[in-house]
């Protein structure tokens, strides 16, 4: 089969369409004909040489650990294994890869049950597999980390990239007053989204504006611990979900200790890859809740291209992968 190979760290131009062994289901998996996948921020911290601690926390020290790119995908069950019941051949699913070993970019995955779910009637695979991490990530964001409850005021900075645009559409879900931060150009696709309200952050600090807000959600966009915590209301909460490692790194290292003083949470989360949260997130999709946002569509050839431009920050929801057609 045909699959995207990390072989050593560096940027995208280490990343190779090569020919891969096709894997077969061990008992309690099933083989997936990936018909679309999906780029996240997790793929290039996998990748690029700079995040050494991602290496020690089991990416691998010397190379990449994970041989194929790619977490999130969609596509057809063509095999199962002995012990699966969920899936049967034909069906159509959808997951995160992330905890087993990654692989969606390649002609064939292998899965087990508990990293899928049926994919949504209504979704074009290449919708479904915009979904999982980054809408798994806003959910568990908002609803896990965050305890979103109705009525609150809620600020999602980052609103028009992958996570962001997910977390605006399920904080409306929740039934919260929600504040998209986007660049000029993102506002109305914000608004679109069920933004209640939309700040330009190229024309207005929302940490400096003296506003507060129950629950900030930071997908993107760098700002001092210091500040978001400033723009919390008396026991909000402050839930970093990704970013430039110097976000990371703040949310580790410091979150704890602004934390302990002013009666404010501050921390951050990563998304945990699970059937019974992409079961709900397909609910929402299927009734139209949730939609995914798609920026731009490559071919399995130019996954290092995809990677580039995702890499350059200003993607507009998710990068897609068509696998179907590998040339």
């Amino acid at each position: 089969m045909k699959a995207i190979v990390v072989e050593k760290y560096g940027s995208p131009d280490v990343l190779k369409l090569a020919e891969a062994d096709k894997p077969a289901p061990r008992a309690n998996e099933v083989l997936i004909k990936v018909r679309a996948a999906s780029l996240n921020a997790f793929d290039w911290h996998m990748l690029l040489p700079d995040p050494f601690m991602v290496r020690l926390m089991g990416g691998g020290l010397l190379k990449p650990k994970n041989r194929i790119l790619g977490t999130d995908m969609a596509g057809r069950v063509e095999a199962v294994g002995g012990n699966t019941a969920q899936f049967k051949p034909g069906d159509e699913v959808y997951g995160d890869l992330a905890r087993w070993g990654c692989g969606a970019c390649a002609e064939y995955a292998c899965a087990p049950e508990e990293a899928l779910a049926t994919k949504p009637k209504n979704m074009s695979f290449e919708q479904a597999a915009a979904a999982p991490m980054a809408a798994l990530t806003a959910l568990q964001g908002l609803r896990d980390k965050g305890h979103i409850r109705a009525g609150q005021k809620v600020l999602i900075n980052g609103a028009s990239g992958g996570v962001g645009t997910f977390a605006v559409q399920l904080a409306k879900f929740f039934a919260a007053e929600v504040t998209a931060v986007c660049s000029t150009g993102n506002m109305d696709m914000a608004r679109s989204l069920g933004a209640d309200h939309v700040i330009d952050y190229t024309q207005e600090d929302f940490t400096r504006s003296g506003r507060q807000y129950d629950l900030i959600l930071a997908a993107n966009g760098f700002h001092p611990l210091a500040d978001y915590k400033r723009a919390l209301a008396p026991g909000g909460s402050y839930v970093m979900t990704g970013g430039s490692m110097r976000q990371i790194f703040h949310a580790m290292l410091l979150a704890p200790w602004y934390s302990m003083t002013g009666g404010k949470k501050m921390g951050g989360i990563t998304a945990h890859a699970n059937q019974k949260d992409l079961v709900f997130v397909k609910e929402l999709m299927e009734t139209g809740k949730v939609v995914p946002v798609i920026d731009r569509v490559y071919p399995l050839t130019e996954v290092p291209e995809a990677l580039r431009y995702l890499l350059a920050g200003h993607a507009r929801g998710k990068v897609v992968i068509n696998v179907e057609d590998p040339a």
